[in-house]
């Protein structure tokens, strides 16, 4: 693969281009719609989610996906060290949370092992969207615990008429971060172009002093996370043809990133990817079809683990292909409603010495269909969803020494469906109720891994045999919204019949401890609050926002307590603006967590405060925005209950540290 044209080295000459073009250029934005999980672009829907875009994801956007959605409900993180961190959603992990790009399936290796990271670097992205509950219905059955949705305008899908665009730049935190994004739209009115370009560059992550304790073997006091330096660089470039009634574009972009993986102090990896993308939408048709919405992606992946000699240990190889098309049809009586298509191809390779799965491709292809209807009791949604499912086992390369025997291949045929309402019973008074069915066809590795995990310090072995995992969720949420106040509480569980876990037999293999995937009966209930006042309207306003969430989760044949479940957590925060200056002090605490899996232990409470302040400042027909945050202010040690035991005792969260950062937008 080649590495990416748009290299860090490079990102200056780019930003300082912009800048000078910035006198005379104007803004092109998008309306504030959410898509994710909303193909009927409802203002309201029934399903749980969080929108970050604008001021608020400038001053949360971290070095992943997971540092930046820290702290809302429902989310915690996988947290292996800064730079491999994927979201966690109501305890779910791994392929039970979908990671999609504009709507579109990312491949990549994240779910496959905690040290792998999600190759999309939030500097370039406008806008997350998370869905918390299931989304099989849309989405297929690995989005059964939720989506996590990131928007870029690198296929413009509105029309662009001059030339705009926005350069960020960001140095400080705990990880002492360079950084900066720099993108450019121009067009006129039917044809529009996007170029943006990234490069960040980290050291070792600070955090409060610790005894690192690495195999059970505790190690000198530190104040550093070792081997946690990253460097990463990318670009990509679109282009459209718009109008009033839709769009079709075209867009490829590239990533190139380093980083060290904090569990193996002498080995690094090298990631990279290439994705093409290409999208469409037509709006406003007569007939029978209404609008109509495709996209088609291809993505190569590759990242290789350098040990500390130069030599590659291992390297993982994912190439694929997915496509979608969505078809609204005009009203049917008081119904309105969607139908689609989306079908998925993956290659799989790991070769090396860590190699614990065999080649395999996975072939998937689902038909699905959404309903809506006003009634007098609110509106009421009902979808389906049938996909086919075909996972292929490689086995044992030619000369191999044995471990995965021969070629072997299963099919599954999982289903869902929903049922949802939201009932407006009052002005600004809604209760929102769920149910649905979803099922999720085993992984390549539930099924076929067998070999030693170095990232969690395990023999795993896949179990060929497994059917596929079917689950029942239900949800009920109380909301309240007048004016800037709003306010959300429910509650949801969800039910298992036959949950993959991951389970310790007690044997040792290789000198390891052996997990085995195993079918258990797994229960997941929860409850998550989160709100927002305005306390004070002048001079200054004032403005408090909290929310809170707490999931328990219990093998149902055994009632011992599921593994790396995130504690009750809480975060109170007090917010003041007047004309520019905006200022906010927020407190995050995370209970003690006393219910652990086998193999794991307690993990510490904690309570850490964080200080932001922000400015707008008008420059020549610019727009500038520049912010100081001050994270864990008390400098408290801290660690996350939702990371691998192994990792939480080399990796705690970060310490105080002072961040700076700048974003022009023209």
């Amino acid at each position: 693969m080649s590495s990416p044209a748009f290299a860090g080295r490079r990102l200056a000459p780019v930003v300082a281009g912009l800048l000078a073009a910035a006198a005379q250029a104007q803004t092109s934005t998008l309306a504030p719609v959410q898509i994710t999980g909303n193909p009927l672009r409802s203002e309201t829907t029934a399903t749980p989610a969080t929108v970050l875009a604008g001021d608020e994801l400038v001053l949360r956007r971290g070095a992943s996906l997971g540092e930046t959605l820290a702290g809302q409900p429902g989310v915690a993180s996988t947290w292996f060290g800064p730079n491999a961190n994927r979201p966690v959603i109501r305890g779910l992990d791994g392929d039970r949370i979908r990671i999609l790009e504009n709507a579109g399936a990312s491949f990549d290796a994240s779910s496959l092992s905690f040290d792998h990271a999600v190759p999309i670097d939030p500097l370039v992205v406008e806008r997350v969207e998370v869905l918390r509950g299931p989304a099989a219905l849309l989405y297929g059955g690995n989005a059964v615990g939720g989506v996590v949705n990131t928007i870029d305008n690198r296929i413009p899908r509105q029309p662009v008429r001059s030339l705009g665009g926005a350069v960020e730049a960001r140095v400080g935190g705990a990880d002492a971060e360079r950084g900066g994004a720099a993108l450019v739209e121009s067009g006129n009115g039917e044809l529009a172009v996007h170029v943006d370009a990234f490069g960040r560059e980290t050291s070792d992550l600070h955090v409060p002093r610790f005894t690192p304790v690495d195999a059970g073997v505790p190690l000198d006091p530190a104040t550093r996370v070792r081997n946690s330096a990253a460097r990463a660089s990318g670009g990509a470039l679109g282009l459209s043809r718009t109008s009033a009634d839709g769009y079709i574009g075209i867009a490829g972009d590239l990533l190139d990133s380093r980083y060290g993986v904090v569990a193996e102090p002498d080995v690094t990896i090298r990631l990279e990817r290439e994705r093409l993308a290409l999208a469409g939408e037509r709006r406003g048709l007569d007939g029978a079809l209404r609008s109509l919405r495709a996209q088609f992606s291809r993505t190569v992946y590759r990242h290789q683990e350098i040990e500390g000699g130069g030599e590659v240990g291992t390297t993982f190889d994912h190439r694929g292909s997915a496509g979608r098309i969505e078809l609204e049809h005009a009203p049917l009586g008081a119904w309105r409603g969607v139908v689609g298509l989306q079908g998925e191809e993956a290659v799989f390779s790991a070769l090396g010495e860590e190699a614990f799965v065999p080649g395999t491709r996975t072939r998937s292809l689902g038909l699905f269909a959404l309903e809506e209807a006003d009634w007098s009791g609110g509106r009421f949604g009902a979808g389906v969803r049938v996909e086919r499912v075909r996972v292929a086992s490689d086995g044992d390369a030619a000369g191999a020494e044995p471990r995965f025997g021969a070629p072997a291949e299963r099919r599954f045929t999982p289903g869902s469906a929903s049922l949802s309402n939201l009932w407006t019973f009052r002005p600004g008074w809604g209760l929102a109720t769920t149910l649905s069915l979803t099922q999720r066809a085993p992984t390549s590795f539930e099924l076929f891994a067998n070999g030693v995990h170095a990232a969690t310090g395990a023999y795993e072995r896949g179990d060929a045999s497994l059917a596929a995992e079917r689950s029942r969720h239900a949800e009920l949420a109380l909301q309240w919204q007048r004016g800037e106040d709003r306010l959300r509480a429910g509650v949801y569980v969800a039910r298992f019949a036959n949950y993959i876990a991951l389970e310790v037999t007690g044997n040792t293999v290789e000198d390891v401890p052996e997990y085995v995937f195993r079918a258990v009966r797994a229960r997941f209930a929860g409850l998550e609050v989160e709100g927002r006042h305005r306390l004070l309207e002048a001079p200054w306003t004032l403005t408090l926002e909290g929310n809170a969430s707490l999931t328990r989760a219990s093998n149902a044949d055994t009632g011992a307590p599921l593994p790396r479940i995130a504690p009750l957590r809480a975060l109170l925060a007090l917010e003041a603006a007047q004309g520019p200056w905006r200022l906010r002090a927020e407190v995050d605490h995370a209970a003690r967590q006393d219910r652990f899996g086998a193999g794991d232990q307690a993990t510490p409470g904690w309570t850490l405060l964080n200080l932001a302040l922000a400015r707008r400042v008008a420059l020549a027909g610019s727009e500038a925005l520049w912010f100081l945050k001050l994270n864990n202010a008390g400098d408290r040690l801290a660690t996350s209950a939702s990371a691998l035991q192994t990792v939480r005792d080399l990796a705690p969260l970060p310490g105080r540290a002072l961040k700076a950062g700048l974003r022009v937008v023209f």
